[in-house]
């Protein structure tokens, strides 16, 4: 049975010891983090990880997202497989510049691969690629094999959902509705 790769969603606030919280779940569950990308959502005040991994199967998934909305800093967690995502990694590859010269046209590259260069000095020669992990990996290999990579390192997932907002956006909104019901229940005491 081959294993799916599952990106995982978790929205929290900001505080110190939520990233502990979340892997500390994965290492329980002897799941491994294969990517992990941590930035502020659209929502203000709210952060948003994006986490891959491979699971046998989808209850799997359940089970850990079930466990992860349980801690308290978490606001919601949700599991997707890639179709339901549009996503994407960075990459960067240092390269020597008299080897680049030496191999010839770096147009070819730039063509082929749709990457951009970020500098350009005596010494080395920095691209940027951004793709899915095949495509990141290809130019990779291709460029070991090639010219030669100094320096290469690759970016964690960063992914949306296809639906039209974000999910957490429905939960929060409910919630704040709760919360003015409730405020009124008192005044109306």
């Amino acid at each position: 049975m081959s294993k799916t790769l599952y990106t995982i969603t978790v929205f929290s606030e900001n505080r110190v010891g939520v990233l502990n919280q979340i892997t500390t779940i994965f290492t329980r569950r002897q799941l491994n983090i294969e990517t992990l990308s941590v930035s502020p959502s659209t929502i203000e005040g709210i952060h948003k990880f994006t986490i891959t991994t491979f699971a046998d199967d989808e209850v799997v998934m359940k089970k850990l997202v079930r466990l992860i909305d349980k801690r308290v800093d978490i606001l919601k967690a949700y599991y997707n497989t890639d179709e339901d995502l549009v996503h994407q990694e960075l990459a960067l590859y240092k390269l020597s510049t008299e080897k680049v010269l030496e191999h010839g046209s770096i147009e070819y590259l730039v063509r082929k691969y749709n990457v951009r260069i970020l500098e350009i000095s005596k010494d080395c020669v920095v691209f940027l690629k951004a793709g899915h992990f095949a495509e990141t990996q290809a130019l990779f290999e291709e460029l070991a094999n090639t010219i030669g990579v100094l320096q290469f390192v690759r970016s964690g997932r960063i992914a949306i959902t296809k639906s039209k907002v974000e999910r957490l956006s429905d939960m929060l909104a409910k919630r704040e509705e709760q919360k003015r019901a409730l405020e009124q229940e008192k005044v109306m005491e």
